[in-house]
C-alpha cells in the first residue's frame, strides 16, 4: 500500500466515523442535556433514535444520485449540511429542536457512509474490499474509544454545547480534506435518474437473497450495538454511578475491543473467506449475547459479570461490519451506490428500532439492554442460517482467490 492509498484509507475511515463520533461524542452530556432542555429521558434518547432514522432514509437517496452523478458532489453537499446542522444542535433550545436538528444531522452525515462503501467497492474486488474495511474500523474505531471521554471531558470544562461545536469543525475538515485528496472512483456512471427506475433497483436487492441476507444478520448484530448505546449512559452513569469520565474509559475499553476483532479478522481473511469469518462471529456474537442475559437476568459475578460478555460481544462486532457489507455488495459492483445505500439503510433501520425498543422498556437496570443483545445475536444467526446457509462454503479460502 503506498503513501497516497495510507492517505486515502485515512480519510475514508475518518469520514465514516462521522456516524459513531456523532453519537459517542455526547453520551456522557445526555443527562444533563435532559435536564437543560427540560426533557426527560425517553426524548434524551431520542435524539439518538432520530440520528439512526436520518442515517436510514438519507441513505436511500444519496446511493442513486452518486451512481448517477459521482461520489464527490455528493459528499461534498452532505458534509457541509452535516456541519450546518450540528452548529444548530449547539444552539438547540428544547428537546423537541434538537431532535429535528439531530434528524437533519444524519440526513447530512450519512452520505459519507453510502459513498465511502461505494468507493471501496469501486475500487476493490469483494475480497479485497472485506480487508480494506477491516482496516477502515481501524481508524473509525478510534472514534469510539476517544469520544465519550473528549466528550465529557469538553462538556465538564465547556458544557454541553461545546460538543456539538467539535461536531461542527469535524466536519467541515472532513469537507476540507475529502476537496483535496479523495478523486473520483465512479467509472460509469448509470442512467438518468428516475423515480420508477430506482424504485425497480432497489426492489431487485430487497429481492436478492445473497443480499439480504448477509445485510439483515449484519444489520441485527449492528442494531443490538445501538441498543446498548442508547441507554448504557444511563445503565452506568445512573445505575452503577459512573461518573462521566468513567463512563467515558469504559466505552473506550469496549470500543477497542471492536477494534481488536476488525483486525483479527483481517489476518483470518488470508484463509478464510468473509463469508465463513462472518457465520462463525454472529454465533459467537449470540452465544456471549445469551451468557450477558442469563448474568444479568440471575445477578451473578456482579458488574464484572456484566461487563465481560458485553466486551465479549463488541469485539465479534468487529468482524461482521466488514464481512457482511462485503459478502452483501460484491454481486452489485455496477450499483455500489444503491446496494451501500440499501444496506445502510437496513442497517440503521434496525438500528433506530432497536433503539427506540429498549428506550422504552428502559426499566433503571441493565435487563432491557442484555436482552436486547441477546435477542438480536439469535436473530441474526437465525437469519443468515436460513437465507444464506448453502451460500457459505466451509473450505478454506485458497490463496490468491
Amino acid at each position: 500500500m503506498d503513501a497516497p492509498e495510507r492517505r486515502r484509507i485515512l480519510l475514508l475511515g475518518a469520514i465514516i466515523a462521522l456516524a459513531p463520533l456523532s453519537i459517542d461524542l455526547y453520551l456522557p452530556a445526555l443527562p444533563t442535556i435532559e435536564d437543560a432542555l427540560g426533557g426527560d429521558a425517553a426524548q434524551a434518547q431520542l435524539t439518538l433514535s432520530a440520528y439512526f432514522l436520518g442515517l436510514a432514509l438519507g441513505q436511500l437517496i444519496y446511493g442513486p444520485v452518486s451512481d448517477r452523478i459521482g461520489r464527490r458532489k455528493p459528499l461534498f453537499f452532505g458534509l457541509a449540511l452535516y456541519a450546518i446542522s450540528a452548529l444548530g444542535c449547539a444552539f438547540a433550545t428544547s428537546m423537541d429542536a434538537l431532535i429535528a436538528l439531530r434528524l437533519l444531522q444524519a440526513l447530512g452525515g450519512c452520505t459519507g457512509m453510502v459513498v465511502v462503501r461505494a468507493m471501496v467497492r469501486d475500487l476493490y474486488t469483494p475480497q479485497e474490499m472485506a480487508k480494506v474495511l477491516s482496516r477502515l474500523v481501524l481508524v473509525m474505531g478510534i472514534a469510539p474509544i476517544l469520544a465519550p471521554l473528549i466528550g465529557s471531558w469538553i462538556f465538564v470544562a465547556f458544557g454541553w454545547q461545546a460538543v456539538f461545536g467539535v461536531l461542527v469543525a469535524y466536519g467541515l475538515g472532513c469537507l476540507f480534506l475529502a476537496a483535496r485528496v479523495l478523486p473520483e472512483t465512479l467509472k460509469t456512471p448509470s442512467e438518468a435518474l428516475q423515480f420508477g427506475r430506482v424504485l425497480k433497483g432497489y426492489g431487485r436487492m430487497l429481492s436478492h437473497r445473497r443480499f439480504m441476507g448477509y445485510a439483515l444478520s449484519g444489520g441485527i448484530a449492528q442494531a443490538s450495538m445501538f441498543a446498548y448505546i442508547a441507554v448504557s449512559s444511563f445503565v452506568f452513569i445512573d445505575v452503577y454511578q459512573f461518573t462521566p469520565t468513567q463512563y467515558g474509559l469504559l466505552f473506550g475499553i469496549n470500543a477497542f475491543g471492536l477494534i481488536m476483532g476488525s483486525q483479527l479478522n483481517n489476518w483470518m481473511l488470508q484463509r478464510y473467506r468473509s463469508e465463513q469469518v462472518l457465520k462463525t462471529a454472529l454465533l459467537s456474537y449470540a452465544l456471549f449475547g445469551l451468557t450477558l442475559a442469563a448474568l444479568a437476568t440471575f445477578e451473578i459475578g456482579g458488574l464484572p459479570g456484566l461487563l465481560v460478555p458485553l466486551w465479549c460481544c463488541i469485539a465479534s462486532l468487529g468482524f461482521t461490519f466488514p464481512n457482511s457489507t462485503a459478502a452483501a455488495m460484491a454481486p452489485f459492483g455496477d450499483r455500489a451506490g444503491m446496494a451501500s445505500a440499501l444496506l445502510g439503510t437496513l442497517q440503521y433501520g434496525l438500528a433506530a428500532i432497536a433503539s427506540a425498543v429498549v428506550s422504552q422498556f428502559h426499566d433503571g437496570s441493565a435487563l432491557p439492554m442484555a436482552y436486547a443483545i441477546a435477542v438480536c445475536g439469535v436473530l441474526s444467526v437465525t437469519t443468515l442460517r436460513v437465507m444464506t446457509g448453502k451460500l457459505v462454503s466451509d473450505t478454506p479460502m485458497r490463496r490468491g482467490s
